[in-house]
């Protein structure tokens, strides 16, 4: 009586590890995400900018990238010397290569490596347009920026992160239902599914370039779920997805 509690856990821990037993040379199925990325949507402003040497080195050499630092002109706000003071989304898209269990993994992974403290974690449904609805991972972070080449030194700001994940004919924002999905394609349709990760993040609270201008986490909020909502509709092959 008392074995049966660690039944389940066993179970499933046994279900994860068969994921490296696994064919890995099925038929690739393409990602319904579109990695080319538009100068930008509407009033936001695209700056592309590479995978950082980080990522390079740790993930699979046949993964994508699709990065780009978004900005939007705050309406009436100016800085000391009169210039325009812009609102700032980061977006990154990384597409898994051959091997996903080295391409992609969840976001709680790897930021504390770049320096955030993760305070919370929950879901978040955004309504789109085109009558689908896309559930996103909400994280909230304290993350510290060396300030100077020693690292002794360092900038603290607020933010916000939101990120899910783009499959062939499934979108998820939960890392194990991705797993599992995975596992089950190979499985029983012997197809190999290439997964995207979409996150975007920005920063709130009092920033010390911007002077007498403070960014709310629900004005975060709301400018996060608009500019996700927008790229979901533009980005992502809903035809191709199912339900």
């Amino acid at each position: 009586m008392k074995a049966k509690p660690l039944i389940l856990p066993a179970l499933l821990s046994a279900v994860l590890a068969s994921v490296y037993f696994l064919p890995t040379a099925g038929e690739v199925a393409q990602s319904a995400i579109r990695m080319e990325l538009p100068e930008g949507y509407g009033v936001w402003h695209f700056k592309k900018t590479p995978p950082s040497e980080q990522e390079l080195s740790i993930l699979a050499a046949d993964t994508e990238f699709a990065k780009a630092v978004c900005f939007r002109i705050r309406p009436g706000e100016f800085d000391e010397e009169g210039n325009p003071i812009p609102d700032r989304i980061d977006l990154s898209v990384v597409l898994s290569g051959a091997d996903i269990n080295n391409s992609i993994h969840r976001p709680e992974r790897c930021m504390p490596a770049q320096g955030h403290q993760i305070l919370s974690s929950s879901n978040k449904v955004l309504p789109l347009e085109n009558s689908h609805s896309l559930e996103v991972k909400r994280l909230k972070s304290l993350q510290r920026i060396p300030t100077n080449a020693e690292g002794t030194e360092f900038l603290e700001l607020q933010c916000v992160t939101y990120y899910f994940f783009v499959g062939h004919d499934s979108v998820t924002n939960d890392h194990l239902d991705r797993t599992l999905t995975d596992m089950k394609d190979r499985l029983i349709r012997g197809m190999d599914q290439r997964w995207a990760y979409v996150s975007v993040s920005m920063w709130y609270g009092e920033m010390p370039w911007i002077k007498d201008s403070i960014l709310t986490e629900e004005e975060v909020d709301r400018k996060l779920s608009d500019f996700v909502e927008t790229f979901a509709e533009k980005q992502i092959r809903w035809d191709q997805v199912k339900g």
